[in-house]
């Protein structure tokens, strides 16, 4: 059979392998390969989704009584919020927004594995600063990498899949050191579960005032447990986020999504209970790796990385015969998502068999 003739596609997009999502769980499994949250949706959030508009009218394509309510929230006019269809989405369009051919999107590595596709899609180039002793950003070798033609810089902080903070005051150096002309996008999604007091806090140091070069992303898909409507937020000058409200899809955020982000905000003090509980774990899942052996970073996210080096898809397959998916990252690292409480110590036990292999 003689092979059709296919539309020409870029060759740098053919060579990019799509975004990988964490392996779903069998029905006895625990899921421990997405950082979700691993509790059910709140009465009132469920309750939310009821009062939805009809599936057949669109919902409101600038989601605006979701912006007035983080506006109020956050002290800012609703104009400097823009929300999408997660915090992924807002990345795309503020690299879009900004880059092109000849231009440079630089981001630490590792980190959040859709950062190398953001400038590539764009047609921009992506520049990549390894990470520093103890799994952190280089801010200094960032700062360094600075050129006439970059555009964007990206910062993780937790730092995804592997778990450290940025500080403030190392963030409040590293931006003094940025050309004003440069967006930083200081890329917060896991921020509710940050303990450290030392660690930047984008939205209550306001650092987007302050510079207005900083935009701040925000999702409800973490802490809030909202991953399956698909909904995020960022904060930063009205002017900066009409690119990414230009490069957007419209329609994106879905009505029930809207109202669903809006019932967390309501019962975010519940909430908060609930990420209490998960940093609990956190703090018992790194003190007991750590007890057998394993060299596991701080982690201020819902997350714990266990460095396997060459040996991580044979790790990680002795975690999937145990019923535990977690995330591998051949030859470099397994990151474990903090789930149910029941998987902590299945976790462990798998583990401190693979320590001593």
């Amino acid at each position: 059979m003689t092979e059709p003739i296919l539309p020409r596609i870029r060759p740098e997009i053919a060579a990019l392998p799509p975004y990988r999502q964490g392996k779903q769980a069998g029905a006895n499994a625990f899921k421990l390969s997405s950082n979700e949250n691993p509790f059910e949706p709140l009465p009132s959030v469920l309750e939310a989704l009821t009062h939805t508009t009809p599936i057949n009218r669109y919902p409101d394509a600038t989601a605006g009584a979701l912006r007035a309510r983080l506006g109020e929230k956050f002290g800012v006019d609703a104009d400097a919020v823009h929300v999408a269809s997660g915090s992924v989405s807002i990345l795309h369009q503020l690299v879009l927004g900004t880059s092109s051919v000849g231009d440079e999107v630089i981001y630490a590595w590792r980190s959040f594995e859709a950062y190398p596709s953001l400038p590539l899609v764009a047609g921009a180039t992506g520049i990549q600063v390894p990470l520093a002793p103890g799994a952190r950003h280089d801010l200094d070798a960032m700062a360094d990498a600075v050129t006439d033609r970059t555009r964007v810089i990206i910062v993780c902080t937790p730092n995804n899949p592997i778990g450290p903070i940025v500080t403030s005051a190392e963030f409040a150096a590293f931006v003094e050191r940025v050309p004003q002309d440069v967006l930083i996008i200081l890329d917060e999604a896991y921020a509710e579960f940050v303990t450290a007091p030392d660690a930047v806090d984008g939205l209550a140091e306001r650092v987007f005032e302050k510079h207005p070069n900083v935009v701040v992303l925000r999702t409800f898909s973490k802490a809030f447990g909202l991953a399956g409507l698909r909904v995020g937020y960022a904060i930063g000058h009205p002017r900066v986020l009409d690119a990414a409200r230009t490069t957007g899809i419209p329609l994106s955020v879905t009505s029930a999504a809207e109202r669903a982000a809006i019932a967390s905000l309501d019962a975010e003090a519940e909430l908060r209970e609930r990420v209490s509980v998960i940093v609990e774990r956190r703090t018992r899942l790194i003190a007991g790796l750590r007890a057998q052996g394993w060299d596991v970073p701080d982690s201020q996210a819902n997350f714990v990385w266990l460095p396997s080096g060459e040996r991580t898809d044979e790790v990680a397959a002795a975690f999937d015969a145990a019923d535990l998916i977690v995330r591998p990252f051949s030859g470099d690292g397994i990151r474990i998502s903090v789930g149910e409480e029941e998987s902590l110590d299945k976790v462990l036990a798998v583990a401190a068999a693979q320590v001593r292999a």
